[in-house]
């Protein structure tokens, strides 16, 4: 008998002989050692069956991974050729797995929009973090317990009484907190003007009693109203001479302003000169939806994010389909209304994620949702049974994905679902 044929007897033999011994045996050789070990456990056991697309409950949130990498993997490289880095905001995929896979470290940095994500994302490594809403007193002792488990979190404001807040806070607890200033680059929403320098000195002022000035930060939230590429490079350029005025003003005052932050998925695809700004912040480049389709940020096949849904019924003189997706499944989220093109609650695809067309989830109730023909297009509803299964692309991925606890990934038109991430919500 040839050695090697001999020897593999010989091992199966021990391993037989130990795992059932003759009685009065003694179990003295090593690999008797764990006496739980049942001869099953050396069997070769089938592969288990993979999940499928077809063994899901419906409606559920399906995120298409390649999709993702890519549209992270696009950014990057245009931030890149830059010269500035990413700061994603983690708002949109309020998940780990998404996380570390749009960080650049395991520790950050990250953008968050809640203490709950800045909580959650911190028992998970992240080490690096700006908390982008306007702070509020109440929320400092949060922060300063972040602070002291090691967790470099940044805090915005936009007032003297925020910045006396939070100087006080961080005398009280003998740490500095570092805040960045918010500028107002387009009249969206919250900010002081670039060119209010009063006021901005006057918050940095305040900061100096006992906090750390650590910067500015700006958000082009009117960009999400342009309709052209000329106005989103317009939009993306009025964001930076704003936050880059900002920081000179501050700077020419004798104060540091180290970093220089601004943001939003629309400029950042289309900022073609970003001097004098240190970072980026974007969120739902990462699955993109049908309002950034319409600003001409991405295209339809670009959106990794769908709601799977099942066809439970049809009206047919009213030309509708019922589907098991209503606005607790897709939000009520209409962002695409005010678009050219209206979406509807969602734009209507078949089970391997391609659009039907001009095929739209019309209405929403709370559970059901009305599929059909967009108005005055010449496009044909679709011949769907009881039981097909349609996928529906977002107006809005982040509010979509607020209304489920976890992704389904699958990648492309596969239909096996390769892993289930966690997602979470709410603010306490």
């Amino acid at each position: 008998m040839p050695e090697a044929l001999s020897s593999g007897l010989s091992v199966h033999a021990e391993i037989v002989n130990c795992l059932a011994p003759a009685a009065g045996a003694k179990k003295d050789h090593p690999i008797c050692e764990d006496t739980s070990v049942t001869y099953a456990e050396f069997q070769t056991k089938p592969e288990p069956e993979p999940l499928r697309l077809a063994d899901l409950e419906t409606p559920c949130l399906l995120l298409d991974a390649d999709c993702m990498d890519r549209n992270i993997a696009r950014l990057r490289q245009r931030l890149d050729a830059l010269g500035v880095s990413l700061r994603p905001h983690l708002k949109t995929a309020k998940s780990v797995d998404v996380a570390r896979r749009v960080m650049s470290s395991a520790a950050g940095p990250a953008t968050v929009s809640t203490l709950k994500e800045a909580e959650y994302f911190a028992a998970a490594g992240v080490r690096d973090m700006i908390y982008a809403v306007g702070i509020a007193p109440g929320k400092l002792d949060k922060v300063l317990q972040l602070r002291q488990k090691d967790v470099d979190i940044a805090v915005v404001l936009d007032t003297v009484e925020q910045a006396q807040a939070v100087a006080a806070a961080s005398r009280a607890a003998g740490q500095a907190i570092p805040a960045l200033i918010e500028i107002d680059c387009d009249g969206h929403r919250s900010g002081i003007l670039p060119g209010d320098a009063a006021s901005l000195l006057a918050i940095a002022q305040a900061l100096t009693d006992g906090a750390e000035l650590r910067g500015v930060l700006t958000h082009a939230g009117a960009s999400y109203g342009a309709r052209t590429e000329q106005a989103l490079i317009e939009a993306a350029a009025q964001e930076r001479r704003a936050v880059v005025q900002a920081a000179e003003t501050l700077r020419a005052a004798g104060h540091a302003c180290p970093v220089v932050s601004l943001g939003s998925t629309p400029t950042a695809h289309f900022a073609t000169d970003l001097t004098g700004v240190s970072e980026v912040r974007a969120g739902v480049f990462v699955f993109f939806d049908l309002v950034m389709t319409g600003i001409g940020v991405c295209t339809v096949d670009d959106i990794a994010l769908s709601v799977m849904a099942t066809v439970i019924g049809h009206q047919r003189e009213k030309g509708w389909i019922l589907v098991d997706a209503g606005w607790m499944a897709m939000s009520q989220d209409r962002g695409t209304a005010k678009q050219p093109v209206s979406q509807g609650y969602g734009l209507v695809c078949d089970s391997t994620g391609t659009p039907f067309g001009d095929i739209i989830l019309a209405d929403a109730n709370q559970e059901h949702g009305i599929v059909t023909v967009r108005p005055g297009s010449g496009a044909t509803l679709p011949d769907l049974k009881i039981g097909d299964r349609v996928r529906i692309l977002p107006n809005h991925a982040c509010a979509t994905g607020a209304q489920h606890g976890s992704y389904r990934v699958v990648r492309g038109t596969s239909d096996i679902v390769e892993a289930n991430w966690q997602r979470f919500g709410g603010w306490s």
